[in-house]
């Protein structure tokens, strides 16, 4: 009988377990797991609910929310995409939604109704799950026919000094998916103001990203600043997360905002600036943003706004600049840049160039997505990728070795 490994049990781990003996009932698989409970990063994974994939239906290049990787995704999700993801769930009991923002979850609302999923499916299968074992050397696993490292990422280069040792090229992890702290105290006065079309960048760069921005006690979180981490997870890491940050409120280009102000002083000549909110702005931000523009010039109406006064709102509104002190967790769901290089597994079957029927998958290679249930997509489809390409070299080596039995 042959024999796989499967080092991590988190969501690649599990899925790949699954999915292995789905394909090849005969397989044994056996899931070891460093902590005392698995899937632990499942648990807390979108606020408890689970963002388990997304539609796509908004992504013209993957580009967009595999910062890396994007070129071995779309290689990858042609054999396993987010529509099998989702037909995948839903067949293994797993209702599926799909919020207005494209995002997946369980219809229940609740993480556990995955992990559920995938232990009833092992104890169903018969696979092993070994908790409190750490594997760090291939030679403990010298009696498995295949080994596959689905650790996740790793905070520190030394977890994946393992994998180095052997061969493999590794690319220092940093973290990715993390709130900006800013020492700004009127914008913290801000705090729990949203907006939902902001564009933000790293000034002097290209890493820009847009969607909704929430002003928090330590600076600023929500989708477009994530976004934005995950865009310049490696400048950031490089700058020690010191760095200016340009925002866009309106998320619109200037002379898309010049105009509307022009408007707006034509409609309500006589009404003071901090009556009228251009863009329907929150009532604080827009208050602060005036007051940071325009001085002791707050009071004004709008009828008696000149060019200059103008260009001020203008700049306030799509070109204000806070100074980036550190950054911030989001609880324990950290996502990292880094790990084993793309360059050192084969593209079509992630198997290690350096060490034969050693498969990896998951945040343990160089791939990370945006916030969004990207990384859970590349959970699967690696995983998927790597149980196929088992399941195809198991059943190639029995059938060379099957006349020799005869």
């Amino acid at each position: 009988m042959p024999k796989t490994a499967i080092i991590g049990g988190g969501a690649a781990g599990f899925f790949l377990a699954v999915t292995l003996k789905e394909m090849m009932p005969e397989m044994s698989v056996t899931i070891f797991e460093s902590g005392s409970k698995v899937l632990r990063k499942v648990a807390v994974s979108g606020g408890g609910r689970c963002n388990c994939t997304n539609t796509f239906e908004d992504v013209g290049d993957l580009k967009e929310v595999y910062p890396r990787g994007h070129r071995l995704m779309k290689r990858l999700m042609k054999g396993f995409s987010e529509r099998d993801a989702y037909a995948w769930f839903e067949r293994h009991g797993v209702r599926l939604t799909v919020h207005d923002d494209h995002c997946v979850f369980p219809q229940s609302q609740d993480s556990q109704t995955i992990i559920n999923c995938f232990l009833h499916y092992c104890r169903r299968y018969g696979v092993e799950i070994c908790t409190g074992m750490r594997i760090d050397a291939l030679d403990a696993l010298a009696d498995y026919d295949y080994v596959c490292v689905t650790t996740g990422g790793q905070p520190r280069a030394s977890g994946l000094q393992w994998l180095a040792d052997t061969g493999h090229k590794i690319e220092s992890p940093v973290p990715s998916l993390f709130t900006f702290n800013i020492e700004d105290a009127p914008l913290r006065s801000l705090m729990g103001t949203v907006t939902e079309n902001t564009s933000v960048m790293i000034p002097g760069t290209s890493f820009r990203a847009s969607g909704a921005l929430l002003v928090t006690h330590w600076g600023m979180s929500g989708p477009a600043i994530l976004r934005l981490s995950s865009y310049a997870a490696r400048h950031l890491a490089d700058c020690h997360y010191q760095s200016a940050l340009s925002v866009n409120w309106t998320g619109r280009k200037e002379n898309e905002v010049s105009g509307e102000l022009l408007r707006l002083s034509v409609q309500y000549p006589q009404k003071t600036l901090g009556n009228v909110r251009p863009y329907d702005l929150p009532s604080r931000l827009w208050s602060h943003l005036l007051t940071k523009g325009m001085g002791e010039k707050a009071e004004k109406r709008w009828g008696e706004l000149g060019k200059k006064d103008v260009n001020r709102l203008v700049n306030i509104l799509t070109n204000d600049n806070y100074p980036i002190s550190g950054r911030s967790h989001i609880r324990d769901e950290f996502v990292t840049c880094g790990g084993v290089a793309l360059d050192s597994v084969n593209s079509n079957t992630l198997e290690s160039r350096v060490r034969p029927h050693l498969y990896f998958a998951g945040e343990v290679l160089d791939i990370d997505g945006v916030t969004g249930g990207f990384n859970f997509q590349a959970a699967w489809t690696t995983a998927a990728s790597v149980a196929a390409a088992i399941a195809a070299a198991c059943k190639a080596t029995d059938h060379q070795e099957r006349p020799l039995a005869v």
